[in-house]
């Protein structure tokens, strides 16, 4: 036993002092990401969350669902997931837990955190304190643990705050900003005035059940019994459970930052008067047999502080996808703005308008102008109020994040600190390493003389032509207009047909259009358009444009509503390939075309949107003239994601084992490999409370294996279902050649590869 006597000093809770070369204060989706980042690359990493669980308000503590650039696939950001570990995450999480229970999703960034022996993880450990070396230096940090009460002394040449408060740079001494700019400050016409607030609230949700017998509720004294007298209360849909109540917000005419308690206790108030409502009201006899399952403890905050950086990103930036000569990162949900009175006022629970496409992130946002080594990641990033409503969101950060952690690992290698990268050499570098490692930075690709798949030949065994998508797929009703996205080359446009079939006797529209801005998929321009008689029943229907165009690039093949005539689509689904619908997401708009108020600074066009599987049909189409969209060429070429081409090589369905050879004309000694597969970037894999029809995402290639010159099996993988697969040896190989060979996902998609990249 131990036994101690009486002590007339105080005692002292017990003390550890950690010595890292990075400490990152915060374990929500930025701070994790950060964290696997910086220690796969090799840092040594003290990663402190203040909860029992990583994941922020994704975690099942709170269970948001993580999205960013695809905003549900209610936008025109095609192929816009980010990359990176945050894919990664998303990709394990849909094959795991396709059903979308918190619950798993928390395993898996435990699990993900806990197998790099780099990461020192200090869970339910709160930093309260800090020393500074000089005035602009962090050199410690204190951090307490309730659970085991055990204090740390944190030390580490570079420190990243993402504790969605900014705790570590508030204490710092850094600048930041609570609430919104006015409009004149960045010339931000959307900046909102006081009527509508300057500070967005928090979110608290609830799941129920159905019990299959009565269950009877008795509601708590504090739950706001005149739920019903609320001005928005006639929108509400009461029906909703989990983050579908997004809108049940508030607090954001409070402090955010120290009266979360009574905003948390607010929405405690409203949560149970809803269910209140909804169960002893009358109104609602189906509810009868429910229960509630779960209800938050800890809201889920939006907004409070925001740190200055060496630039503050604004409306304009966004809205005119501005490019960065520091850019490592994008962004693409729509600035997203919420009444500061939630749900306590009469406004619509927010007000969202979206960018034509997606927009760069710089560097420069994301480290404090005050405090020379300290990163700034997640929410409180250095921004406007107007640019914070796209940039907040989970991942976003996420993304940002992870450049962060790239920054962190040269500056650790280099002995440098966070601005000292802003020299455009070592930006490069930055760049190209997040590139390599999975990152999307819109506009820039792999540039990297060192590396080795570019000196190499590649020697394809098929190589498959876009003649056309068989037509065995549904019929589709053209109730909305419906367009197909074709990747074509400058010259003549070919000839398309289609099949279709018409209730009786009508006219059918059909245009070829074609995005303002390269790599952008909202389609402004109407480059020819031809106006057909369709005869009743079954005919087909072809398509001569008698058209050129001068840009490599997407353009939509529309097809005007009518809803007598139905379309038929196919059954092989393609890389790079989609047909998408001139019609609205609700859950991130309220009309089919984008028509903002005059005068706010945000633009007019229409919403083509793709269908979720196991929708989501290609056309069945023919054309006159085969098109070549799936060069090997493109294994090289440093982008791995369709942007204004597929950049993908594809081999031909019919090629019963695929495979692309690299091959040299010396030896080579390779250390790592990287193959670069299609999860199709496309599709929001939204982590909680929606399910998706799929574990593995059918483009994904599942089975293959890497051979050297000699026939030597360097690695066979029978169940891959990530972006990125890298293959590292303890000894470089030295070989001349490389095979890797494929099996198709399916009967209906040939196998494709976006990159393929060596070192």
């Amino acid at each position: 036993m131990k036994k101690e006597a009486f002590s007339s000093r105080k005692r002292s809770f017990k003390r550890e002092e950690c010595q890292a070369d990075l400490v990152i204060i915060g374990g929500g989706m930025a701070g994790t990401c950060c964290a696997i980042t910086a220690a796969r690359q090799g840092l040594q990493v003290v990663l402190v969350q203040d909860r029992p669980v990583l994941g922020g308000n994704g975690s099942s503590e709170i269970r948001l669902w993580i999205l960013g650039a695809t905003s549900h696939m209610g936008n025109n950001n095609r192929w816009a997931r980010e990359g990176g570990v945050i894919d990664e995450i998303l990709l394990e999480n849909l094959y795991r837990n396709p059903e979308g229970n918190p619950l798993i999703l928390d395993t898996i960034l435990i699990e993900m955190v806990s197998n790099e022996p780099g990461i020192r993880l200090l869970l339910n450990t709160a930093m309260y304190d800090l020393v500074k070396s000089s005035p602009d230096t962090i050199e410690s940090a204190l951090a307490f643990c309730s659970q085991n009460a055990t204090e740390y002394l944190l030390k580490a040449p570079l420190f990243v705050d993402a504790s969605g408060d900014g705790s570590m740079a508030f204490l710092a001494g850094a600048a930041f900003r609570i609430g919104a700019e006015s409009a004149d400050e960045f010339d931000e016409p959307f900046a909102p005035d006081d009527t509508y607030g300057e500070l967005l609230g928090h979110s608290l949700y609830f799941y129920s059940k159905d019990t299959g017998k009565p269950v009877r509720f008795v509601p708590p004294s504090y739950a706001n019994r005149e739920i019903a007298k609320l001005p928005r209360f006639k929108s509400f849909n009461l029906k909703d459970h989990g983050c579908r109540l997004w809108w049940v917000e508030y607090g954001g005419r409070k402090d955010t930052v120290h009266e979360s308690e009574t905003i948390k206790w607010e929405l405690w108030r409203v949560i149970y008067g809803i269910w209140d409502h909804l169960k002893n009201s009358g109104e609602f006899p189906e509810m009868a047999t429910h229960t509630l399952e779960w209800v938050g403890t800890i809201p889920g905050k939006r907004e409070s502080r925001r740190f200055e950086g060496d630039y503050m990103l604004s409306q304009k930036d966004l809205v005119q996808q501005r490019q960065f000569e520091d850019a490592v990162s994008f962004g693409g949900w729509a600035l997203d703005l919420h009444p500061a009175d939630g749900v306590y006022g009469d406004l619509p629970g927010c007000t969202q308008w979206h960018t034509k496409g997606v927009y760069q992130i710089p560097y420069r946002i994301m480290y404090s102008r005050n405090l020379k080594n300290l990163f700034l990641a997640g929410r409180i990033v250095s921004s406007s109020h107007v640019a914070f409503g796209s940039t907040r969101v989970m991942a976003t950060g996420a993304h940002n994040a992870q450049a962060v952690a790239m920054a962190a690992v040269l500056c650790q290698e280099s002995k440098l600190l966070p601005a000292d990268l802003l020299v455009p050499s070592r930006m490069k570098i930055l760049q190209n390493r997040l590139i390599r490692s999975g990152q999307y930075i819109p506009g820039l690709r792999l540039s990297d003389e060192a590396e080795l798949a570019r000196q190499a030949t590649l020697l394809p065994s098929s190589t498959y032509r876009l003649q056309g998508l068989p037509m065995d797929g549904p019929w589709k009703s053209l109730e909305f207009a419906m367009a197909q996205l074709l990747p074509l080359t400058e010259g003549e446009v070919p000839g398309i047909r289609v099949r279709l079939k018409s209730s009786k006797a009508t006219q059918l529209r059909v245009s070829l259009m074609g995005s303002k801005r390269k790599g952008n998929f909202t389609p402004e321009l109407i480059l020819a358009e031809k106006e057909f008689e369709i005869a009743s029943g079954e005919s087909t229907l072809l398509i001569d444009f008698e058209c050129t165009i001068k840009n490599s690039e997407y353009y939509f093949v529309a097809f005007s509503a009518n809803d007598l005539v139905q379309i038929k689509t196919s059954n092989t689904r393609l890389t790079g390939l989609l047909s998408v619908f001139q019609k609205f997401n609700k859950a991130v708009a309220t009309s089919s075309r984008q028509e903002p108020p005059e005068g706010i600074g945000m633009d007019s066009f229409d919403f083509w949107l793709p269908e979720r599987r196991p929708d989501g049909h290609n056309l069945g189409f023919e054309l006159d003239r085969s098109v070549q969209m799936f060069s090997a060429e493109n294994l090289c070429n440093g982008i791995f994601r369709p942007t204004s081409q597929t950049n993908a090589w594809a081999a031909a369905l019919d090629d019963t084992e695929p495979s692309i050879e690299l091959r040299w004309d010396s030896e080579q000694k390779i250390k790592e490999i990287k193959l670069f597969f299609d999860s199709d970037y496309d599709h929001a894999l939204e982590s909680t409370l929606m399910g998706h029809p799929e574990h593995v995402v059918p483009f994904c290639v599942q089975r293959f294996s890497i051979s050297d010159h000699q026939g030597n099996r360097l690695a066979q993988v029978r169940d891959n279902h990530q972006s990125c697969f890298t293959l590292r040896f303890d000894e470089a190989v030295t070989t001349q050649s490389l095979k890797i060979t494929l099996e198709h996902p399916s009967a209906t998609t040939p196998a494709a590869l976006f990159g393929i990249v060596c070192y």
